[in-house]
């Protein structure tokens, strides 16, 4: 019974079935009737223009648009444990040709405009020291909490003060906007996001994720990059295809409201358990040594996780689009009665 990622979910049927009905030869690369439609799709759905490009995975979007927006001298302010910190492997160096990231503060891993302003007031203007070009926030940030509409906007106001660019890793951008019911461009376009990666394979896609450029600007150049890159796949209409899939009758949607009702159920069985609000699919619960390997020895799994000082020990679980409800149920129960 999983509940260790998202990542292992299962691919929705109706991705299979536009994979299936991409079959038909098209033009490669980007030039395909499925990789042309996803501007119009993306810009109906934030209602304004934006321009869409798919790439194969996550960080590819993250690190793609960041370095459009940030030079090999300059640097990106994010959360010490946001993602391109602490799970990318250097690749936002890798991709920005030698970028910095400054690392700042927030409870449940989510900035604010002060905390953002204490990483970067202290640097000198000039030569000898790393400028910041761009922001970069997690939404739902690494602790499963989501930014507010107003609270990304303070964010955007402030880098629009500043001179910088806002860009927001959605990996579960799905999950934020289902647990917020709010329209997805008061969480982007109307709050100052300059880029966002759009997640999909979390939610129920196979190998596509979408960075959405509220300045289109920045197309032009991220073109150029995917391909240097080697992300420029020659049947690039199936990543289209599931783009596409996804956004149809906001399946994406919906698959994102499953995962975040199956959590709120283990919530509510880990009531004084839980170390950060659930809104969106993820869980950090406390639970000890014992407790875990009771767990998985009921055949449920999950990851560890760095336990806050004071606690027996930590632990995350997180539900997906499929999560079987029995499992679900079973483990709510489990751990009731732990």
């Amino acid at each position: 019974m999983h509940f260790f990622s998202d990542n292992a979910a299962s691919v929705h049927p109706r991705v299979w079935a536009a994979m299936q009905a991409a079959d038909a030869p098209d033009f490669p690369y980007d030039a395909d009737a499925q990789s042309r439609a996803l501007d119009e799709a993306f810009s109906a759905l934030f209602g304004t223009p934006c321009a869409a490009l798919w790439v194969a995975t996550g960080t590819a979007a993250n690190c793609l648009a960041l370095s459009a927006m940030v030079p090999p001298h300059g640097a990106v302010v994010c959360h010490r444990e946001a993602h391109i910190e602490m799970d990318e492997g250097g690749a936002p160096g890798f991709f920005t040709h030698g970028a910095k990231l400054i690392l700042a503060q927030g409870d449940g891993a989510l900035l604010t405009p002060e905390s953002i302003a204490a990483a970067i007031d202290p640097i000198r203007p000039g030569v000898h020291q790393v400028q910041p070009h761009a922001i970069s926030i997690t939404q739902a940030s690494e602790y499963g909490r989501a930014y507010r509409p107003h609270e990304v906007a303070a964010i955007g106001s402030l880098a629009r003060t500043r001179g910088l660019m806002l860009h927001m890793d959605g990996a579960r951008f799905a999950n934020a906007v289902a647990f917020l019911d709010c329209d997805p461009a008061a969480l982007t376009a109307q709050a100052g996001v300059d880029a966002l990666s759009f997640g999909f394979v979390k939610n129920g896609g196979l190998g596509a994720e979408a960075i959405v450029l509220f300045d289109e600007d920045l197309a032009d150049v991220i073109r150029f990059r995917r391909k240097r890159a080697g992300h420029l796949q020659s049947k690039g209409r199936y990543l289209a295809a599931q783009i596409l899939a996804m956004l149809e009758h906001d399946l994406w949607l919906a698959n994102a409201r499953a995962a975040n009702a199956a959590a709120q159920e283990l919530a509510t069985a880990c009531a004084g358990r839980l170390l950060h609000a659930v809104e969106a699919n993820e869980l950090f619960v406390t639970l000890s040594d014992v407790e875990k390997t009771t767990l998985r020895g009921m055949g449920f799994d999950f990851y560890d996780w760095p336990a806050p000082v004071g606690t027996p020990g930590a632990a995350r679980l997180v539900t997906a689009w499929n999560s079987d409800p029995a499992h679900v149920a079973a483990l709510a129960r489990a751990i009731r009665t732990l």
